[in-house]
């Protein structure tokens, strides 16, 4: 997985991050789609440095990754962090695009699911994003469920989230990601997050304190061997920079209803209320998504110092 590989489905590592994983130091993967699709311009670049910024700042090394003209990038430099922000024939690729993408040479931002494999395929074993798809409100009608689910539930890397979007079936979800194997543990917190919000209301089974002991909890699963599942810590958004939890169920409650009338159904359900929480919160949702990611990738480099440390 050189730089040079002759194979051309092979990733792409930068020269930084070859160095790193070579030499055993802490790399943090970041996904891409956030850049491409979920900020407006130019403020998606300045926050994709930011995020970079915060990684370093803790002593890691950042991996944007990405599809760029048929390859796929696990870190960008400049040139290509700048090409993610600005072109809008980027697309976005889910685990399942990733054949097609480098089979036509095309170029996108990479969701969770295509992200955590790359990223695990690369060597990095921490992953930081803001918050996990998941079982969507009316699967019983329409079984609509996110691929992220089913990918860490065959990918081992650590995932560092805000807990699922506010607007799915979050009860569903932590279901799922039990009869699945994924591990999940509330950093700091007895309750699930909320995205948005710093809770979900729901409880989860195990918390932990401190990124050592996430590390532990790692070393741990990787002795006892086993599926290659993931492990996802679910670090909360804190309570002051959360949406205001009676806005977000006025609104979500609203984009429910909008949803149903225009009948929005598929995948086009997830962007639509997203798009809505923005707009009926006049930016407030933005910016708790915002905080979360940044709570998210600070915590995850941490945790990828901790486990970089010898024993």
């Amino acid at each position: 997985m050189s730089q040079n590989s002759p194979e051309p489905y092979e990733p792409v590592l930068s020269a930084e991050v070859r160095a790193a994983l070579g030499a055993g130091l802490p790399v943090v993967a970041l996904e891409s789609t956030i850049i491409a699709h979920g900020l407006p311009r130019p403020r998606n670049l300045s926050v994709a440095l930011e995020l970079e910024g915060l990684v370093r700042s803790a002593g890691a090394v950042p991996a944007t990754v990405a599809v760029l003209d048929g390859r796929a990038h696990v870190g960008l430099g400049a040139e290509q962090l700048e090409r993610v922000a600005a072109d809008p024939s980027v697309r976005k690729l889910g685990h399942r695009d990733l054949a097609p993408a480098l089979a036509t040479g095309a170029s996108g931002a990479t969701t969770v699911s295509a992200t955590a494999f790359l990223a695990a395929r690369a060597g990095v074993g921490v992953f930081a994003t803001g918050g996990l798809g998941g079982v969507h409100r009316e699967w019983a009608v329409d079984q609509d469920e996110s691929a992220d689910l089913r990918l860490l539930a065959r990918t081992g890397i650590t995932v560092v989230c805000a807990g699922v979007k506010s607007i799915l079936d979050v009860q569903a979800t932590l279901q799922r990601l039990e009869t699945l194997g994924v591990g999940v543990l509330g950093y700091g917190t007895g309750l699930f997050p909320g995205f948005y919000l710093s809770s979900s209301g729901e409880p989860v089974d195990w918390t932990v304190h401190s990124p050592e002991e996430v590390v532990e909890v790692i070393r741990a699963k990787a002795a006892l061997g086993g599926p290659p599942t993931a492990l996802v810590v679910a670090n909360p958004v804190p309570e002051e920079e959360q949406l205001d939890p009676r806005l977000h169920d006025r609104v979500l409650a609203e984009a429910l209803d909008a949803c149903r009338e225009r009948a929005v159904a598929g995948q086009a359900v997830t962007p639509f209320l997203l798009d809505q929480l923005m707009r009926r919160t006049d930016g407030a949702s933005l910016e708790a998504n915002l905080a979360a990611v940044r709570g998210n990738v600070a915590l995850a480099a941490r945790i990828a110092v901790a486990a970089a440390e010898p024993r």
